[in-house]
């Protein structure tokens, strides 16, 4: 198994795995339950630490598709730019469910400041993660791009150009 592999296999889970630790921590907040936060929270650190491989492996993926044919290399180079951002936000997201477990544990007045917090934070790194997993689609997968996009291999045949590929036949 090689770095495209566990690219491939890991890349959803930061997704997904937010998104769950959303929908737990709400119920939290709304029953009221501190373990069921506290599972949010564990849920996030997790993902964190998920990410990390599969940043890592995002260089070797790239290396592995960047030649196919109709592989948009700007796709590529949004991606990783995407990417970059969106495991900071991560981190930081996984750095600040510690915090907020602890706190929950010290029972500090402030830990629902703190959850409701990591809460927003949590929304902004899944908003971040759906954009880099859509651009990592677009990689691949031709009919979720942005019909505007250059192909290589396409002779530069854009937009404008397939547009106009109809034209022909109202003379």
């Amino acid at each position: 198994m090689d770095a495209t592999h566990i690219h491939l296999l890991l890349t959803h889970f930061p997704i997904v795995g937010t998104i769950i630790g959303i929908i737990i921590l709400i119920y939290g907040l709304y029953s009221k339950n501190e373990s069921i936060i506290k599972v949010s929270l564990g849920t996030f650190v997790a993902m964190a630490l998920l990410t990390i491989p599969v940043f890592l492996t995002g260089e070797g993926a790239a290396e592995t598709v960047e030649n196919i044919s109709g592989v948009l290399e700007n796709t590529i180079e949004e991606h990783e730019e995407l990417a970059e951002k969106a495991i900071w936000l991560m981190g930081f997201l996984g750095v600040l469910s510690l915090i907020n477990l602890y706190v929950i544990f010290k029972k500090a007045p402030f830990s629902k400041t703190i959850t409701v917090l990591t809460l927003l934070v949590s929304l902004a790194t899944f908003g971040l993660f759906a954009q880099v997993g859509n651009l990592g689609g677009q990689i691949r997968h031709s009919e979720i791009r942005n019909t505007n996009a250059t192909i290589q291999g396409e002779n530069n045949n854009t937009s404008e150009t397939r547009a106009n590929d109809g034209d022909d036949d109202d003379d």
